[in-house]
């Protein structure tokens, strides 16, 4: 199936000199979690995610004729000159050259910008890649490509999945899904599927995600370490079936609007996810003592006045609350009172599901 995304600009057809191009790109943030991978970015089971609205990721992309048979990329992050970012880049160039064939014709320059912390769990890698991708999508285009929107779009997932697996998923907007599997129409290994808005209760489409930052550094373990301890673990097997049943069992609650049962299998998701790094060889724990501290006063909050507040979290720190706009006032209320004193400098993000 890569075929379909084979190139059709000949190597002699670059007659654009130089240009720039730009795209915007949201993180997200999974509900029922990717964790493990095979060759080629492949996912060991299918995953479902939110796309957000104020934590995203902004490139611009420039590109200058050259003769050299290399690749040639600088990076700038936030203005700051990155030797750090070039070599990754480079690896992601390596893997989509068979689909983009331009990138050895051109100097490259990646001026990028994300409206939050870099690697602190909030997906920065799948926003990060997914612009870079939908940049390089707009430049075959201009060189005479000719893909439709759809075309464009499903390449850049593409093309964003062999950068950072997560990143497929940032190039839609809702909830999208990745991962080859019987229950879901359109789903693929290849690139992210948006799922159909008219399968989600309107519940659903009013969700905030505030995201309250514990811990506004590097993550200690990257997600591809991460990633890649699935491969000898014991109890990997059984997670990834246990992912796919999860999924499956999203699919009428996403219908019904049964919000009590979405959060609870998200949260479940969410405490799986770092349960099995906890059980890893080496062994990590990616909470922080103010990750375990607010999610207990998250649930003492919850007894007490039964609103719809929910959780969960990627590989790192950070919390993702989850709430529908309708328990939005009194809950906001709740996050500034006593939710903000465990964030580093009382730092938080308002967000919301972006549809």
């Amino acid at each position: 199936m890569e075929q379909q995304f084979i190139s059709n600009l000949s190597t002699t057809s670059f007659s654009i000199e130089e240009g720039s191009v730009n795209a915007k790109s949201p993180s997200n943030i999974a509900l029922i979690k990717y964790w493990g991978k095979k060759k080629n970015q492949i996912p060991t089971n299918s995953s479902i995610s939110y796309t957000l609205t104020n934590s995203y990721t902004e490139t611009e992309l420039k590109f200058k004729k050259k003769q050299s048979d290399n690749f040639e990329v600088e990076v700038y992050l936030e203005g700051e000159k990155k030797n750090s970012f070039s070599p990754k880049i480079i690896t992601f160039f390596e893997r989509i050259i068979d689909y983009v064939p331009f990138l050895k014709g051109y100097k490259f320059t990646v001026h990028t910008h994300n409206s939050f912390p870099h690697s602190s769990g909030i997906a920065s890698s799948a926003s990060g890649m997914s612009a870079l991708a939908l940049c390089l999508v707009q430049i075959e285009n201009n060189l005479g490509a000719n893909l439709s929107e759809e075309e464009s779009l499903k390449k850049a997932s593409f093309l964003a999945r062999l950068g950072s697996g997560s990143a497929c998923r940032s190039v839609f907007k809702g909830l999208v899904e990745w991962g080859e599997n019987n229950f879901i129409k359109g789903s693929s290994d290849l690139y992210g599927t948006k799922y159909p808005d008219t399968e989600i209760h309107e519940v659903f489409k009013t969700f905030h995600d505030t995201i309250l930052l514990i811990h506004e550094g590097q993550k200690s373990v990257s997600s591809t370490v991460g990633h890649n301890l699935m491969n000898n673990h014991p109890y990997a097997e059984h997670r990834f079936v246990e992912a796919n049943e999860n999924l499956e069992k999203l699919i009428p609650i996403l219908k019904n609007g049964d919000v009590k049962a979405f959060g609870e299998l998200v949260e479940h998701e969410a405490l799986t996810l770092h349960a099995m790094m906890m059980m890893s060889n080496p062994a990590f724990i990616l909470m922080k003592p103010n990750t375990v501290a607010a999610l207990e006063k998250l649930w003492e909050y919850r007894r007490e006045t039964d609103k719809q507040l929910f959780f969960t979290l990627d590989a790192g720190a950070n919390i993702h609350l989850l709430y529908p706009a309708s328990d939005a006032l009194e809950i906001e209320i709740f996050i500034e009172k006593e939710l903000k004193a465990f964030c580093q400098n009382g730092n938080y993000i308002k967000d919301k599901v972006n549809f």
